[in-house]
């Protein structure tokens, strides 16, 4: 089955299309996704210059925008933090990604994206998204699962124990799984 898309209309709730074998149109509650409420504390922020070219015909940031907001924060991140800064050394795919649009983006801005990984599997990780404005009130949020990959194997592999220490000591604990 391959997500096409998703996208959330109300707070809690996503709404999916999948192909597989058949269409599937479907709608999923997810009440552990009330971010803008309740979510956890970012130590690491990155800020991201609003293009004129993410504003679409309604005057604000296109939809799709918010996936390339957190792309660039997860990037500076994973320099940051983890402390690979080469595309060569990016050893995970994204599998899934949630977003909720809470306020409109407007052009001209610098938002700043909040992210932090708030769950560590034997091969993924969940990362955390919250896109707030100017000032300071959320805009967007979200969550990632990045598995991580052996490109020459093409295949998943166990996350590494020194990278599970890196991120347990930056945003851990992590519950075990």
């Amino acid at each position: 089955e391959v997500l096409l898309f998703q996208q959330s209309f109300f707070v809690g709730e996503v709404f999916s299309v999948s192909v597989g074998p058949t269409t599937i149109i479907e709608t999923h509650h997810f009440p552990h996704l009330e971010l803008a409420v309740s979510g956890p504390v970012f130590r690491f922020r990155h800020p991201v210059t609003v293009r004129f070219r993410d504003i679409d015909i309604g005057g604000h940031a296109h939809h799709s925008e918010a996936l390339m907001y957190f792309e660039e924060a997860r990037w500076a991140y994973w320099g940051e933090v983890v402390g690979s800064k080469s595309l060569d050394k990016i050893d995970y795919v994204l599998a899934e990604a949630r977003v909720r649009w809470l306020k409109r983006v407007l052009w001209p801005q610098t938002v700043s994206v909040g992210v932090c990984v708030t769950r560590v599997g034997r091969k993924h990780f969940e990362m955390t998204y919250e896109v707030s404005g100017e000032a300071g009130d959320a805009l967007i949020t979200g969550v990632t699962t990045q598995v991580m990959y052996d490109y020459t194997l093409g295949a998943s592999v166990r996350l590494a124990e020194d990278l599970r220490a890196r991120l347990e000591e930056f945003d851990g604990p992590f519950a075990a799984e």
